[in-house]
Order: structure tokens, then sequence, then C-alpha cells
């Protein structure tokens, strides 16, 4: 018995025993008792994750893949399973630290790494395989083209790596794009804590109008009058460094 890939959840399934294990290798597996798997499908992750001291947990929505691990695992029970990834409060883990694992479906990539800064006081870190594109967005650099909402966002939190690419010939069935696997690990930038909501409205508005300067692409949000001369006003968003955003919004803040 398999389970088959269903379209709308965006499922296809890793069949690379060597990629599966580098990936699970991503993790440090050091600093967490738990770790939360997303996706299982047919447990190609799972497997090895069951080997280590840690808790697994598996958010998992597809019912015929809840009964192929259940039925396949020993180690795999009703509760091992949490529900929807995108409705997790983690109130399980009783304010525990919790990894996040997982070959992410595709079609809610953006709103997993968006999960996770929401709730990253409880997540050290993820070693996840996603689009390629959007791994390398995640990963990527001021003044580049993949630099973007997604990159500022991730990088104020987390530090991170692009691991490796991922071709479509390893998959059942294959996507039509390569995937790619990246690293993310809390980092200890300070200077956000009670400016998030702040800090995301300047950078979205910043980006959602890349090609023109902050000058204007910030003026939706009523810029603050010290702050209209400021040398970054001259930029456009993709100029500026994470580290950069959070000055800003701070000295925004302060002169609000």
């Amino acid at each position: 018995m398999s389970v088959k890939a269903k379209k709308h959840l965006g499922q296809h399934f890793l069949t690379d025993e060597n990629i599966a294990r580098k990936i699970v290798e991503g993790l440090s597996f050091e600093g967490y008792r738990n770790i939360m798997e997303v996706g299982p499908g047919m447990g190609v992750l799972t497997k090895y994750l069951l080997e280590k001291d840690q808790n697994i947990y598996l958010a998992e929505i597809d019912k015929e893949s809840i009964e192929y691990l259940k039925n396949n695992y020993d180690k795999v029970s009703e509760e091992t399973f949490v529900g929807d990834f995108l409705k997790q409060d983690f109130q399980f883990t009783n304010g525990e630290q919790i990894a996040i694992i997982g070959n992410f479906p595709y079609n809610i990539s953006s709103q997993i790494l968006f999960q996770i800064i929401d709730h990253y006081e409880l997540i050290p870190e993820m070693v996840g395989m996603f689009q390629k594109e959007v791994a390398e967005r995640t990963a990527a650099v001021p003044r580049t083209k993949d630099y973007g909402i997604l990159s500022v966002l991730i990088q104020a939190y987390y530090d991170t790596s692009y691991l490796f690419t991922v071709h479509e010939n390893v998959f059942n069935p294959p996507p039509k794009v390569k995937s790619g696997v990246i690293r993310i690990t809390r980092n200890p930038k300070e200077g956000l804590a009670g400016n998030e909501v702040l800090f995301k409205q300047i950078v979205k508005a910043g980006f959602n109008q890349r090609r023109k300067k902050l000058s204007n692409a910030l003026k939706i949000l009523t810029i603050p009058e010290a702050l209209k001369t400021h040398e970054f006003m001259d930029k456009r968003a993709e100029e500026l460094s994470v580290a950069d955003f959070i000055s800003f919004t701070q000295l925004w803040k302060n002169n609000q």
C-alpha cells in the first residue's frame, strides 16, 4: 500500500533516501527536545527522525498519509499528529522549544515561513525543502533580484543558509520546477522588540514599489517629518540591508 499524491495538497513525495538523510542531517538536534515534521507523506524523512532522541510530532492533514504512517512506523500513533501546521498555536509544547523540518508543499511555502516567524520565540531552527525560487529568495542578499519582503522578514529573525538544490526526478510525481533545501537558525538580532508590526509595514511598503525610492514608496505610511530627509529616503528598498531596515524602524518609532 502507498499513498496517492494529491494535487490540491501540493504533494510531491521524495523518493531519494540519500537526499532524505541529508535533509534530516541539516538539523543540529541541539538545544531542543521537540521536532515537528510538516507534511510527512509516506515518511521518507520521518523514519530518520524517529531514530533520534527528540519527541517527534507530525503536522499532516491528509487522512490517507496519517493511516499509512500509523500502520508502517511502530513509533507513530494518533498522539504523534498535531493537525494543520498553518493553524498551530504550539500549546502542546508547553513553552518548550521545537524545531521544524519538512519537504514542504509548494503551494503554502511562504505561509509556512511566515508561521515560523510568528512563533520565532519557540522555533530555534528549521530545515526544509521549498520550490527553488522560494529557497533562493529566503537566502537572498541586498542588491539582487531575489532580495525582497520574504528575505528581509526571515533574516530579521533567522540566519539563513541555502544548503543544496534537488532535481525534479527524485519525486513522485515530479514537480515542474527544481527544489532547494535551506536551513534557518534563530539569530540574536535585537531592536525589533515592540516594533514588529511597524517593521513589517515598512518592509512591505518599500518592496511593493521596489523600483521607487523609499521617499515615494513609503508615503502610504505617513513618514515622520524628521525622517523625510534621511539618507535612506533616497534609496530603493533592495539597497537596504536587514540591519538597515531594523535601525530605520527604530528611528521611525522614536519620531512618530
